[in-house]
């Protein structure tokens, strides 16, 4: 679970980032959730963008991604959301000093 303090620095990480996945008229399958979490395990901070034609609001959709991959959903604006998976081993993490120190 996120402090508020370190959801901020993540936020402010992923401010600068392009979304890596759109999610548009399909559904959140099996397929999309193992390609998210291959992206997340790679980068562990992602942000993607729901299209207008997307059944699922980007509530919904951070919701379902978060469920089925094991992310923090980071933040949700507008269309886009964040996701956050650290991964396991602390010295590979990109971020495990700007959360540590929070």
């Amino acid at each position: 679970m996120l402090t508020s303090k370190q959801r901020a620095a993540l936020r402010a990480q992923a401010n600068s980032l392009d979304p890596v996945f759109q999610l548009g008229k399909g559904e959140i399958d099996q397929d999309v959730q193992t390609a998210v979490a291959n992206c997340l395990a790679a980068r562990e901070l992602i942000k993607l963008k729901v299209l207008d034609t997307s059944p699922y609001t980007a509530k919904e959709a951070a919701a379902l991604l978060a469920e089925g991959t094991g992310a923090e959903v980071v933040q949700v604006i507008g269309s886009k959301l964040v996701l956050f998976l650290q991964k396991q081993k602390p010295e590979e993490s990109r971020f495990a000093g700007l959360l540590a120190g929070l």
